[in-house]
């Protein structure tokens, strides 16, 4: 077969653009710091890629979800801790309307507490996070209670909120209101909740000046508080498995994170010495096909 200066020419530029592109890769992956620029240059480091970072980007959405929800639950027990602040109070005042030595002065400064522990508890009854009424149930956009302590709307302790805080693994969130302050009973609305009565019923009883039937409420109160602990145990159960759903996620976080910088990261030292050898093999060859292009017939006709 005759050899002709086209043909050598042509082998040489192909030659030479592909050492060009050989040293480009390197140049890339060094530039980027990434194995590969797009899918065909390694299909199963690209399909392993996309996989990690699914999983990676459902890590951090669960860990979202898990920080939104102890946010929620923080302000939840901070305001049953509240709340049975106010019943103790109220309690210790019951207690020291019974006293005898009580003048009328002295039973209308101990019902003036009582009316403003009933307001403070319908506020916190009306406690919200992030513009949302935490013990409204589903209704998250309306208050639980109307100032007289009566119920907005109609409440079942069904009502639970779930947070999706795992793969199949979701939280309940929400204490309802009726479960808080109607003693675990579903509500209607324009009922009254069965801890603000105890308070109304106390309130009156004070006007009325008759200290046997505000003792006689003690019993109502210390069933309330009980009522409180065991709501309140309830939400620390949950937020004890937050953290540990918290820290769990935090490992998974960096364990799938790891995998990912392993299949898609580039060894630099490698990638390095794969771009030097690459370039010392393409100056080689611009330096061989000088030599091919110079000679030519017009040469030796000279």
């Amino acid at each position: 077969m005759r050899i002709t200066n086209n043909m050598l020419i042509n082998n040489m530029l192909n030659n030479l653009n592909n050492n060009l592109n050989r040293m480009n890769k390197y140049q890339n992956q060094l530039a980027t710091g990434k194995k590969i620029s797009l899918p065909s240059d390694d299909p199963i480091v690209a399909s392993r890629a996309l996989k990690l970072r699914t999983d990676v980007a459902e890590i951090q959405q669960y860990k979202r979800n898990v920080d939104d929800a102890t946010s929620w639950m923080e302000i939840t027990e901070k305001t049953l801790g509240q709340i049975g602040d106010v019943m103790h109070r109220v309690r210790e005042l019951a207690v020291q309307s019974g006293n005898e030595t009580n003048t009328p002065d002295d039973l209308d400064k101990i019902r003036q507490e009582m009316e403003q522990l009933r307001i403070q508890m319908i506020h916190l009854a009306n406690t919200t996070y992030a513009g949302r009424y935490i013990f409204s149930g589903y209704k998250t956009d309306k208050p639980l209670l109307d100032e007289n302590g009566a119920f907005l709307m109609d409440i079942s302790n069904s009502e639970q909120i779930h947070f999706e805080i795992g793969i199949g693994d979701d939280i309940n969130i929400n204490v309802t209101g009726s479960d808080l302050f109607n003693n675990g009973t579903d509500a209607a609305a324009g009922e009254m909740s069965g801890l603000l009565d105890t308070l109304n019923n106390i309130i009156a009883a004070l006007e009325a000046g008759d200290n046997g039937a505000v003792g006689n409420m003690l019993d109502r109160i210390d069933n309330d508080m009980n009522n409180i602990l065991r709501v309140r145990s309830g939400v620390g159960a949950r937020m004890n498995r937050l953290e540990l759903t918290a820290n769990r996620l935090e490992d998974d976080f960096i364990n799938f994170t790891t995998l990912m910088s392993k299949n898609e990261d580039v060894d630099i030292a490698e990638a390095i010495m794969n771009l030097m050898n690459e370039e010392n093999v393409y100056r080689a060859s611009l330096s061989a096909g000088a030599r091919v292009i110079q000679p030519s017939l017009v040469d030796f006709l000279k």
